[in-house]
């Protein structure tokens, strides 16, 4: 066993000071310019704001949770700790100001049947380790219900060859929080990552994805909905590398929005060189339901290697005239109309989720929020 203590010591001074040299993203800095966090919140508040407190209600059978904050750590989180993050600042300022963290594993050849349920009930900065051994899988589902001023959470995930982690991340509205998070995986041979995002939006919301494809046959299935109202903001930015060839990504996103809300996607994709027979497809589309509301789309293709197969497409509108006509015609009264076709939209993205229930979870979240996004501003 390793001290943790001894483990975190440099770590935290180094972030600390990228952190305090690098200062809060802006909207100058490209990945960060529909989502200006400087101009939401101080530096002071962010090395302030303390660590989050999860509440982990059932722990099923075949999964381990380690709380980071004890002294000792075994040896599986020590062989991953810190050596699967990226390079934001938002990540520095999270290894910088927590004092612990989650980490899970799921041992070689386990399928924890179950999903493993984690609600954020209070606010501040966290990282959270996820390790799936070889042939491993694992349902996580995350709920953010703390309403505190700023949330920032750090993911570090690593799967092994064959291992699957479906990602259901809940994050309820919260006007006046201010919510990040940072996922970085690498996936290794025929490993898969399904992501399922749904954001109801807050006074500045954004989750980045970092995945790299590293094996053959590795998978990322991404989709997610926003709804928003109000003044409230949803970001979902994206980043998946094709490492290896023959590997495969889909993204598909949709994005409704009302009062003076902003939703912002924004996914890259990069094929490395070598990375023959990648197959990658993204789609975002953008629902607006008033004059004031504002959604940004932003697809981006880097392409190293020649056998491939990659699209991306993006489109944002209004509802069709024509098929509320058609709705109202047949006697449908026009909020009914509106909700059938919002609904529909939203549809094939939720779709993406497999567990019925949970994806029954979503709906009851989105027809809630549904609400107050057709509302008057």
């Amino acid at each position: 066993m390793t001290s943790l203590a001894m483990l975190r010591a440099d770590e935290r001074a180094k972030a600390g000071e990228a952190f305090a040299a690098r200062g809060l993203p802006h909207r100058r800095i490209e990945e960060w310019k529909y989502s200006d966090l400087r101009n939401t919140i101080g530096a002071n508040d962010v090395s302030a704001a303390g660590s989050v407190a999860w509440s982990l209600p059932h722990t099923p059978q075949g999964l381990e949770v380690l709380d980071l904050s004890q002294d000792e750590i075994p040896g599986w989180a020590r062989a991953h700790w810190g050596k699967l993050r990226g390079q934001g600042v938002m990540e520095d300022a999270a290894i910088a100001f927590s004092t612990g963290g989650l980490a899970l594993r799921v041992p070689k050849g386990t399928a924890v049947r179950e999903p493993f349920h984690m609600n954020l009930i209070a606010g501040g900065h966290g990282r959270v380790l996820i390790v799936l051994e070889e042939g491993a899988s694992l349902t996580l589902v995350e709920t953010h219900d703390a309403s505190q001023a700023l949330v920032n959470i750090e993911y570090e995930i690593a799967l092994g060859a064959n291992a699957t982690l479906q990602h259901i991340r809940r994050m309820p509205n919260a006007a006046d929080a201010v919510r990040v998070g940072t996922v970085s995986a690498t996936l290794a041979k025929s490993a898969c990552y399904r992501g399922h995002f749904a954001d109801f939006g807050s006074k500045l919301s954004r989750l980045e994805t970092n995945l790299t494809l590293d094996g053959a046959g590795a998978e990322a299935k991404l989709s997610g909905v926003a709804v928003l109202a109000g003044k409230t903001h949803a970001d979902v930015t994206t980043h998946i590398k094709h490492a290896a060839g023959d590997t495969a990504s889909t993204q598909l996103f949709k994005l409704v929005a009302g009062g003076q809300a902003r939703g912002v996607y924004q996914g890259r994709i990069t094929v490395a060189e070598g990375a023959n027979k990648s197959d990658s497809r993204q789609t975002a589309k953008g629902l607006l339901l008033g004059e004031r509301a504002e959604i940004d789309l932003k697809p981006e293709l880097e392409i190293f290697a020649d056998d491939v197969k990659c699209a991306h497409g993006a489109a944002i509108g209004d509802l069709d005239a024509e098929s509320l006509f058609y709705l109202r015609s047949r006697g449908i009264p026009e909020r009914e109309a509106r909700d059938l076709l919002i609904h529909a939209f939203l549809a094939d993205a939720i779709a993406e989720i497999e567990d019925e229930g949970l994806r029954a979870e979503i709906w009851r979240a989105v027809e809630a929020a549904l609400v107050y996004a057709e509302a008057a501003p």
